[in-house]
């Protein structure tokens, strides 16, 4: 079974740096399309980020240029560095697997990590 663990959220100000971390379990990333989600409050879960040797990289326009997403494979782990916070980042940010055209794989996610951006 496929589990995933987010971590690394905080609580910070506008403009601050922050770099979430989830690592994977059950499944090796490699040769795998691997994505960050996030979901504030009231809103639907959004795709932000999506990276895979066949596919490239894509981020939604809300984060281009201030984030990026880059994985470790042999950790079996993605990061999502984050740059110039502002308060519309703030949400619970998850990881899962899939392309960014395909969306995510699996159903069951993880707990997700929780970034407040506040002043």
């Amino acid at each position: 079974q496929v589990h995933f663990m987010e971590s690394g959220g905080a609580s910070v100000e506008p403009g601050a740096s922050l770099t979430l971390s989830c690592t994977v379990t059950g499944r090796s990333v490699r040769g795998v399309a691997l994505g960050w989600y996030r979901q504030a409050e009231g809103q639907a879960r959004e795709t932000i980020a999506a990276e895979g040797n066949l596919w490239g990289v894509s981020y939604a326009a809300s984060v281009e240029g201030r984030f990026s997403i880059v994985r470790d494979n042999a950790a079996n782990t993605v990061f999502l560095k984050m740059n110039n916070l502002t308060e519309k980042d703030t949400a619970r940010y998850f990881c899962n697997m899939g392309s960014w055209g395909d969306g995510p794989v699996y159903a069951s996610w993880g707990q997700g990590t929780y970034v407040t951006v506040s002043s």
